[in-house]
C-alpha cells in the first residue's frame, strides 16, 4: 500500500508543497472498472462511424472547454504536484494552442491511400481499434492526457481515461472538458491509484496508451500480453549530453541548466548526464554552476520560483538515495544536495561532478532536479560509448561547432530523438519515440497517429 493510498476505497490528495491534504479520492474498484469499458464499448461503435470532420467538431468543443476552464486546470496542476504557476498556464495554453495541428495531423493520418496495380485497386483504410486505455503521468498532467486523447478519440476510438493518484482532480476536470463534448459513453473516467491502473489494463480493452516508468511498463506488457492488445507505451529515460571542445559553451550550459531543472528535473527527457570534452571540463563547471544558482525552489504560487517541490516525499527521497550513494562514490557535490528543513517535499538544484559508473545515479533515471557532469577524452567514439551506455534510449543533445560531426554522432546515439547544438526535437510534425527501453510505439506526427488505428486493405478488380 502506497503512502497516497489508505484502502481499497480512498487515497489521499496531498498538496507537495505543504504536506497538507487537499482531498480525499474514492477509488474505482475492479466492477467500476469493467463498468467504465463496457460503456465505453457500447458507444465506440458509432463515434467509430461517424465521419473524422464531424469527430474533430467535437474534439475542438472538447478542447475549447479546455480554454475556457485553463485558469482553473493551471492552479489545480500548481496544486496537486507543485509547478509554478506559470508553468502550469503555459502547459495549459500550450495543448489548446497545437489541438488544431495536432487534428490535421491525424486527419491526414487517417486518408485513404488508392493503388491501382495489375488491373485492381487497392484502399487501404484506416479503422479504429476499438476502445483504449488512457493511464498517463503527473508531470504533464495536462499535455500528456491530451496527446493520448486526441489521436485515440480522433481515430474514432473510445477512451478510459486513468490519470496519476497524485493529481486526481486536474484528471477529473479535464476529463469534464472532454466528456461533456463528446457523445456519452465516448470518454469514461476511473480514479484509483496502481490497483486501478492494473484492474484497467486487464479489462476488456483493446489498446494501451501508458506514459510512467519503465518498471510500469514492463508489468503493462506483461499483463497484455494475453489478450495480445495493441500498446503505446511512452517511458523513461537517462538522457546523455556531448560537449565537444569546439562547443559554444554558454549555450551549451543554458541547454544542461533548463532541461535538467526545469518542472523540478521531473521529465522523462530530462538531461540526466553530461559528459564534457576534458579541456574544457573546468570552464563549463563553471557556466552551469553560474546558471543553476538562479534556479530557486519554492511554492509554485510564489512569484519568482523556478522550482516547485518534488510530487512526493517517496519521489525527493529516490534524489536524495542517488546524491548521497555518488558522493559516497567518490563524485564532487558542487552545489545542493541538503534537504531543506520545512514543510513541502522541495529538493534544491543540485550540481555534481565526476560520479563513478558504479553509482546509481549514473544509471538509473534520477527524475529530479540534478545536474550530473562527467568527463571524456574527447574522442568522438568515447562519446558516443559514454552515451550508449544504458538501456534508454529517449533523447540525447550533442553541441559542436562542427555540424557534420553532430550530425554523424546524432547518428550513431541510440535514442529516439537527438537535438545538435538545440534541444531534441525542433517540430512537433515528427514522431516522438522511445527507442530501446525508453518505450514501445510512439506518440505525434502522422506515424503516431496511426497508432491508434488498424490498416486494412480492400481490393476489387477495375
Amino acid at each position: 500500500m502506497t503512502m497516497t493510498e489508505l484502502t481499497r476505497s480512498t487515497f489521499l490528495d496531498i498538496d507537495p508543497a505543504t504536506g497538507e491534504t487537499i482531498a480525499e479520492i474514492p477509488i474505482a474498484d475492479a466492477n467500476e472498472v469493467r463498468d467504465a469499458v463496457a460503456k465505453a464499448q457500447a458507444a465506440q461503435a458509432s463515434w467509430g462511424a461517424a465521419t473524422f470532420d464531424a469527430r474533430a467538431a467535437a474534439l475542438r468543443a472538447a478542447i475549447e472547454n479546455v480554454r475556457t476552464r485553463s485558469e482553473e486546470l493551471a492552479e489545480l496542476v500548481t496544486r496537486e504536484m507543485g509547478k509554478p504557476i506559470g508553468d502550469a498556464r503555459r502547459e495549459v495554453a500550450g495543448c489548446v494552442d497545437g489541438a488544431n495541428e495536432a487534428l490535421a495531423e491525424i486527419g491526414r493520418a487517417l486518408e485513404t491511400e488508392v493503388i491501382q496495380e495489375d488491373g485492381n485497386e487497392t484502399r487501404v483504410e484506416r479503422h479504429p481499434l476499438g476502445v483504449v486505455a488512457a493511464i498517463t503521468p503527473w508531470n504533464f498532467p495536462v499535455l500528456m492526457p491530451i496527446e493520448l486523447f486526441l489521436p485515440a478519440l480522433g481515430a474514432g476510438n473510445a477512451v478510459v481515461f486513468k490519470p496519476s493518484e497524485h493529481v486526481p482532480l486536474t484528471g477529473k476536470a479535464l476529463a469534464g472538458c472532454f466528456a461533456d463534448a463528446l457523445p456519452a459513453g465516448v470518454f469514461m473516467t476511473v480514479l484509483g491509484a496502481g490497483a486501478t491502473g492494473a484492474d484497467l489494463v486487464a479489462a476488456d480493452v483493446d489498446m494501451i496508451g501508458f506514459v510512467g516508468s519503465r518498471a510500469t511498463g514492463k508489468r503493462i506488457m506483461e499483463s497484455a500480453s494475453g489478450g495480445l492488445k495493441r500498446l503505446v507505451l511512452e517511458l523513461g529515460g537517462k538522457d546523455p549530453l556531448i560537449v565537444f571542445d569546439d562547443a559554444d559553451l554558454a549555450a551549451a550550459a543554458d541547454c544542461v541548466v533548463t532541461h535538467a531543472l526545469r518542472n523540478t528535473g521531473q521529465v522523462c527527457c530530462s538531461v540526466e548526464r553530461v559528459f564534457v570534452a576534458d579541456s574544457v571540463a573546468a570552464e563549463f563547471e563553471g557556466l552551469v554552476l553560474e546558471r543553476a544558482k538562479q534556479w530557486s525552489h519554492g511554492n509554485g504560487f510564489t512569484d519568482g520560483v523556478r522550482m516547485g517541490p518534488m510530487v512526493s516525499g517517496e519521489q525527493r527521497a529516490k534524489v536524495e538515495a542517488q546524491v548521497a550513494d555518488a558522493v559516497a562514490c567518490g563524485a564532487r557535490l558542487l552545489m545542493g544536495g541538503q534537504t531543506p528543513a520545512g514543510e513541502g517535499y522541495f529538493y534544491p538544484a543540485t550540481v555534481l561532478a565526476d560520479a563513478p559508473d558504479r553509482a546509481a545515479l549514473s544509471r538509473d533515471e534520477t527524475f529530479g532536479p540534478v545536474i550530473a557532469l562527467n568527463r571524456f577524452g574527447g574522442d568522438e567514439g568515447e562519446a558516443v560509448r559514454l552515451a550508449n551506455d544504458t538501456p534508454y534510449g529517449l533523447g540525447a543533445n550533442v553541441y559542436t561547432r562542427d555540424l557534420e560531426r553532430g550530425r554523424r554522432v546524432a547518428r550513431s546515439i541510440r535514442s529516439g530523438q537527438v537535438g545538435v547544438n538545440r534541444y531534441l526535437a525542433a517540430t512537433s510534425k515528427a514522431p516522438w519515440v522511445g527507442a530501446r527501453q525508453s518505450g514501445f510505439g510512439y506518440l505525434g506526427g502522422i506515424d503516431g497517429a496511426r497508432q491508434f488505428t488498424v490498416p486494412k486493405s480492400i481490393s476489387y478488380p477495375i
